[in-house]
């Protein structure tokens, strides 16, 4: 039962939403609709309590909060968030919601439940598909309204805002879910500031360590360049005045997030990123011209002042990015020789950068849009070619709608002079399927920039390019090979599926009997049961061999589908096993830890290491169990664990490292520095002389004074790692140390 204390809070929290909400109504009649869906959500939810021991209904209140403050939705869409988990947690259906709030409000609240399932479900081949459905679901909503989108990215953000008071499990699968779908979809939508927050607590909980100390250096450098920054801003600020701007100027660091991922993806220390500090101009445009040339007018200003880098210019104004982001960046040499970057925006483009496309539709109903405010439905269009593929599952969609929003987009000219814009790495035949699928199915080659190329030719950016066609040209399986985008590929296979079933099987059967025999393996049941059990396929072997005639499988990863379970190589023991099966997972115990331990004298460990990221005693790690009971580790920060995890949750068995561990487990170190006599000898002597560590491969290269180059070795832990590092950055010359996650 709620207490005083609960009503007080409840009631304190709803003012505070009907105060941001009453300003987004256009009449009190919405205003009242407001009230009203708070009233039957507060009803609904009454004396239920969330893990933090809250009132459940400030849930609601937050994730409403978010839509209309931080996105900027209106009415239905506050209503829709304050009723998103009625249908779902109560005994109320979608047609009360209806009856009671209109048919737009329901439609908004069905899209937003979730897919159910009873607890006691054992059935595991139905479980790693409920979670891809749920995520399905939500995508398919693009087609129908992207508001409920953006009321499940505000749901996602308060949810991972409350996260420490989930279990550990429940935490690194929505996590995952969030880094693998939820995160690119925020930045997709333009949702820059939602985007930001959601990688930040991704860090601070998947490497808590690497974001403690980015976070106190960020602190750092903001006490000790505070005011060298207002300084520079000064100039700018007078010549702004001069020029008669209304204006406001705000300084930024680099989130946290987004730093760790550089000094991981560039392989640089923190030392050696110099755009940390940003400040961006936001201007009121003045009358009589145009935002881009006020913009550039802007730039001149700030390059009469200050030097600057000119293969660091962004122009995103005349070809704004796909989720409608519009501005004009550059870096110039601040004070002290640090590296400053600008970002030039008027108004309308900034709440474009923080609220998306939200506000991209506010401003277009209200006549504001650019003329390139087709891109955000332009790119819309290609989703909806992605989620309409009705040959696809639940996880083909998540993982192809998942390298869609990752990609980077190129602009590619017909011979007319027409812009289309294909995603990078896209090819010659990518484009005449852009253009039409008949085009693409009729092309035998291309012409790039005059030049005679052939359909698998990559596309650079502002490339011109021809199509070839010939009555006799029909499309091919093997160009499923090279072609980048869903929409070609989808083309094809649809051109494809006129071959009759039977001879598509035929040649499935063959191409896999092929690689088989390659390898000396005879196609027998059980090989054909680790194939089909690996990619998941529910018709059988005759539904493998059809997809693989198809080309939907390739079969460039058959080793590794083919491996049973032998010694690890990243473990330094030689006859070492891997107990099994371990875990039966129609039991999964999500409360007690299951313990990665060893047993020196069996001569055996419980648990596989992912080759992948490879981590060792001491790593952060979530822990996945197979259908086989074993139980596989990857560190929390592995692209490979959110993958699984954002599809499997279920397999999420949560894990802790025993306190003693005896055998040693493989590592890596990438180093460099200034090369000298005997450098070698000084670091084999350091690892296997004062430290006692076996190494597995060396290999060190040498060039224009410089070495660099890796180390396999073998460590108990993260400690005697942290000591091997430290210990090899004392050598003379030795420039840096760093471990690489992929042994």
């Amino acid at each position: 039962m709620f207490t005083d204390e609960d009503y007080k809070l409840i009631y304190r929290e709803a003012d505070s939403l009907k105060e941001v909400a009453r300003k987004r109504c256009a009449d009190d009649a919405q205003y009242q609709m407001v009230l009203k869906a708070f009233d039957f959500a507060n009803e609904a939810h009454k004396d239920v309590r969330r893990r933090s021991g809250e009132p459940y209904i400030l849930h609601p209140i937050a994730v409403a909060r978010i839509v209309v403050s931080e996105i900027g939705l209106g009415y239905k869409a506050i209503c829709a968030a304050l009723l998103h988990d009625v249908v779902e947690d109560t005994d109320y259906t979608v047609e009360d919601i209806q009856r009671l709030f209109g048919d737009k409000i329901a439609t908004l609240v069905d899209g937003l439940t979730k897919i159910k399932t009873a607890l006691d479900n054992d059935n595991k081949s139905d479980r790693p598909s409920l979670q891809a459905e749920n995520s399905k679901r939500i995508l398919l909503t693009l087609n129908e309204d992207v508001r409920i989108v953006l009321i499940k990215l505000a749901d996602r953000l308060h949810n991972v805002r409350t996260i420490q008071f989930m279990p550990e499990y429940k935490r690194d699968k929505i996590l995952s879910e969030t880094m693998y779908i939820f995160i690119p979809l925020a930045h997709r939508l333009g949702l820059y500031s939602i985007k930001s927050e959601m990688e930040n607590i991704w860090l601070k909980y998947r490497e808590p360590e690497a974001y403690r100390q980015i976070e106190n250096k960020l602190d750092t450098i903001m006490s000790e360049r505070a005011e060298s920054i207002e300084n520079f801003i000064e100039p700018i600020r007078k010549e702004l005045d001069k020029a008669g701007f209304k204006y406001k100027i705000l300084k930024r660091l680099k989130t946290p997030y987004s730093i760790w991922r550089k000094m991981n993806t560039k392989d640089v220390p923190f030392e050696q990123i110099f755009d940390i500090y940003a400040v961006r101009i936001i201007f009121t445009p003045l009358e009589n011209h145009s935002e881009q040339e006020q913009c550039w007018y802007i730039f001149s200003l700030i390059t009469a002042l200050y030097r600057y880098k000119p293969d660091r210019i962004r122009d995103w104004l005349k070809s704004p990015k796909s989720n409608g982001y519009e501005a004009l960046h550059l870096t110039v040499m601040g004070p002290g020789g640090n590296w400053v970057e600008i970002q030039i925006r008027s108004e309308r483009m900034n709440s474009i950068a923080e609220r998306g496309i939200a506000a991209h539709w506010l401003y277009k109903e209200e006549g504001y849009a650019s003329e390139d405010e087709s891109e955000i439905d332009r790119w819309l269009e290609q989703v909806r070619e992605v989620l309409e593929n009705p040959d696809a599952n639940a996880l083909q969609i998540l993982d192809e709608f998942h390298n869609e929003l990752f990609v980077n987009d190129i602009f590619i000219f017909t011979p007319k002079g027409e812009a289309r814009r294909l995603p990078y790495g896209s090819t010659a035949l990518d484009f005449a399927y852009n253009v039409h699928s008949q085009i693409g199915n009729k092309a035998i080659a291309s012409k790039v920039n005059q030049k005679l190329q052939p359909l698998s030719y990559q596309l650079r950016n502002g490339d011109q390019v021809e199509i070839i066609t010939s009555e006799k040209g029909s499309p091919k399986r093997e160009y499923l090979e090279f072609l980048k985008t869903t929409k070609a590929r989808n083309a094809l296979l649809d051109s494809l599926k006129s071959e009759s079933a039977e001879v598509t099987n035929q040649q499935g059967m063959k191409l896999l009997h092929s690689k088989l025999e390659e390898r000396g393996i005879v196609a027998q049941s059980r090989v054909v049961k680790k194939l089909i059990d690996y990619y998941g396929i529910k018709g059988g072997k005759y539904d493998l061999y059809n997809r693989i005639g198809l080309g939907l499988i390739d079969l460039s990863n058959l080793d590794e589908v083919l491996k049973t379970n032998v010694e690890q190589r990243n473990v330094q023991m030689w006859g070492v096993k891997l107990l099994s099966p371990l875990i039966n997972i129609g039991k999964l115990s999500k409360q007690k830890e299951y313990l990665l331990q060893e047993d020196m004298d069996k001569g055996t460990i419980s648990f596989k290491i992912a080759d992948c990221c490879s981590p060792i005693p001491g790593d952060s790690v979530v822990a996945f169990v197979g259908d086989d009971g074993t139980v596989t580790i990857h560190k929390k920060s592995c692209p490979v664990a959110n993958d699984i995890a954002s599809k499997e949750g279920h397999r999420i068995v949560p894990a802790k490292w025993s306190k003693h561990f005896m055998m040693s487990y493989l590592a890596k170190v990438s180093l460099n520095g200034i090369d000298r006599v005997g450098i070698i000898n000084e670091i084999t002597r350091v690892i296997s002389l004062v430290l006692g560590v076996n190494m597995r491969k060396i290999h060190i290269e040498s060039h224009d004074e410089i070495f660099e180059g890796y180390i396999e070795l073998y460590v108990h832990n993260t400690d005697d790692l942290k000591n091997l590092i430290k210990s090899l950055g004392k050598i003379k010359g030795m420039e840096s140390v760093k471990r690489i996650e992929t042994v």
